[in-house]
């Protein structure tokens, strides 16, 4: 049993930003108002476009459920790091680790499939106009919805435990400030290859799928835009788009930069600071992108507060 050393894994323990010891309390503040910041910017979002007769659009709906996913997504990761920077207990049981893990993946994915279907929508809405109130009727809205939640759930489901199964060698130590994928191989024992491929094959999949659909649908977009004669027309067929391009590019730029990296170019720090702007810093500005480039969302948060 020579070649095997490797033992019972029952805890991780998270570093994090323990090489920033002098760093901890300015980390807690800015960490608890980025989080404060998205729960209450995505959640007026939620408020206006449930109160608001005139936000009763497919669009809006779909933005509804986009900043209620943004709060769940957040949330996997952003209350462990306040505790783990405030009480400085950086350990993580066996089991949780497996859950944030495959909730992290799952709202990930989920998010890829809204953000394509929030296309799907501008390209019907643009593209065919007439049939629009025929193709998204609310059935169809309730029934995207449902599929882009649960459809990454039973392919997470099967690569945590994938992962999961794996013997894990005498260190526990997880440098990164989540559960993620690429420093759990890294304290794999043996051949991870198998592993690394099927998760390559989720993030082509589940991952790249939805942005080439997205990219289809713009393209689409934007040469039918192209051949509207009025300028006016022009303009506000992409300011109804414009909001949603910049938190694509956003999303899918850093989640590309993050996952799809070499393995030779990946260093600790450039990981921690990609996965911050990636599950933090995004979804903090969605509200003020959708809000600041959106009339109907200005005049309606405008209305709410004069009431």
């Amino acid at each position: 049993m020579a070649e095997a050393n490797f033992s019972l894994i029952v805890e991780f323990t998270l570093l994090g930003f323990s090489d920033l010891p002098n760093l901890q309390g300015f980390l807690f503040g800015l960490f608890l108002i980025i989080y404060t910041g998205i729960l209450l910017g995505n959640g007026l979002i939620i408020v206006i476009t449930k109160i608001e007769p005139t936000l009763q659009t497919p669009m809006y709906f779909f933005l509804r459920n986009f900043s209620f996913l943004e709060i769940c997504y957040t949330s996997v990761i952003l209350p462990r790091i306040l505790v783990s920077l405030w009480t400085q207990k950086r350990n993580i049981s066996f089991q949780a680790c497996a859950v944030q893990f495959c909730a992290f993946f799952v709202m990930a994915i989920t998010e890829n499939f809204l953000l394509t279907v929030m296309a799907y929508d501008r390209y019907v809405a643009i593209c065919k106009p007439l049939n629009y109130p025929l193709i998204m009727n609310h059935r169809v809205c309730v029934s995207l919805v449902v599929g882009s939640w649960i459809s990454g759930i039973p392919v997470h489901i099967l690569l945590t435990y994938l992962i999961f199964s794996l013997p894990f060698c005498a260190s526990k130590n997880l440098n990164h400030i989540f559960c993620d994928i690429r420093p759990l191989l890294k304290l794999a024992c043996g051949d991870t290859s198998a592993n690394e491929f099927s998760f390559y094959a989720i993030v082509l999949m589940l991952g790249m799928l939805p942005f080439l659909l997205i990219v289809w649908s713009y393209v689409k977009i934007i040469t039918t835009i192209l051949k509207v004669p009025a300028n006016k027309g022009r303009s506000k067929a992409f300011s109804t788009c414009s909001s949603h391009l910049i938190v694509v590019a956003l999303y899918f730029g850093c989640g590309i930069i993050t996952y799809l990296r070499p393995s030779s170019s990946h260093l600790e720090v450039l990981d921690k600071v990609l996965s911050i702007i990636y599950t933090t810093v995004t979804p903090m500005f969605n509200p003020i992108i959708y809000s600041l480039r959106n009339k109907d969302v200005v005049l309606a948060l405008k209305k709410l507060l004069y009431k």
